[in-house]
């Protein structure tokens, strides 16, 4: 039996990028019943992608009940179905073989990883506080993405001077924007870029320099995409809702190394049943941002870990 229910986990606060701000966060549960035993997977609709909730259970619900992990790449698209599904999946097999998933993908056993922590966006003042708050936290995230984000980068390196900084655009600069940003985030220590620019108009990345290593996310889904990256970003960003699972995660991860990118694996904000398989793709990763349940007010039973040694892997009560 193959089955799909919403579910929503409250922010601590609320939760703003370039986009929107948010106090919810709305996901599907997936969970496949089979021989009485029941694996779980969870997933985010994502509107930037043209996804909603009642969309991603129509497509869990049109699904045939005998689907499998390797039927399913071709029935669904790339997407935050496809994921749920996937990983339930996953889940069903570690379950009834007895066997963690690490194992059945055939990877190293997954070991604890230090992630970012994320400052969304709001004013430099309370963004410097929100720093200062979370300066042990050896990698902080910040969302950026407006046309006066100078003031805001200062706050938070002042704030926190000697944590490591990820920033993220979602898509929010023009290429003068980010032409004339460029320095300062080489000047204020910044070791990573996400999504400078909208993925439709990402091609002026081109012939513009990069002072600081820029990732690929709203332009990076599956594999397909890695070809029309090349020149362009650095780095790709690997999220399960993107890619439409841990299936093709893990394939994506192969394919970008071997292309000659870094990776930086990441989440939507979610709860720690949506974290638990990315942590296996995120081995070796050169950046981890796995926090989406240290940005909720709640959280499942038998949540990760999170400690000074980053996020544990998963209790297999939870998932895997």
């Amino acid at each position: 039996m193959l089955t799909a229910a919403p579910r929503r986990f409250a922010f601590d606060g609320v939760f703003a990028i370039s986009r929107n701000a948010r106090t919810h966060v709305e996901v599907v549960e997936v969970t496949v019943t089979r021989e009485r035993i029941t694996g779980r997977g969870e997933c985010v609709p994502y509107g930037r992608y043209g996804e909603t909730v009642a969309g991603v259970l129509a497509h869990v619900v049109g699904l045939p009940e005998d689907v499998t992990r390797e039927t399913l790449q071709s029935l669904l698209p790339p997407g935050a179905a496809r994921n749920g599904v996937d990983c339930a999946l996953w889940d069903w097999e570690a379950k009834r073989s007895g066997r963690p998933v690490w194992q059945l993908a055939g990877v190293a056993e997954p070991k604890p990883l230090p992630t970012c922590f994320t400052l969304s966006l709001d004013t430099p003042e309370a963004m410097r506080a929100k720093a200062a708050a979370h300066a042990h936290m050896p990698l902080l995230k910040i969302k950026l993405g407006t046309p006066d984000d100078l003031p805001r980068l200062e706050a938070v390196r002042a704030g926190a001077p000697n944590a490591r900084l990820v920033v993220d655009a979602n898509e929010g600069w023009t290429p003068d924007a980010y032409a004339a940003l460029a320095p300062e985030l080489a000047r204020l220590g910044v070791v990573l870029v996400e999504q400078p620019l909208p993925a439709e108009d990402d091609e002026a990345l081109r012939g513009m320099a990069r002072p600081v290593p820029v990732c690929a996310d709203e332009s990076c889904h599956d594999r397909k995409s890695l070809a029309a990256l090349a020149g362009k970003y650095d780095v790709v960003n690997i999220k399960l809702d993107k890619t439409g699972g841990l299936t093709e995660a893990l394939a994506l991860r192969d394919a970008a190394r071997a292309a000659g990118f870094g990776v930086m694996v990441g989440c939507m904000a979610a709860s720690s049943l949506a974290m638990a398989p990315a942590i296996l793709v995120a081995q070796g990763a050169e950046v981890v941002d796995l926090d989406g349940p240290l940005l909720l007010a709640e959280d499942r039973d038998h949540p990760l870990r999170y400690d000074e040694a980053g996020v544990h892997p998963a209790d297999p009560a939870l998932w895997g």
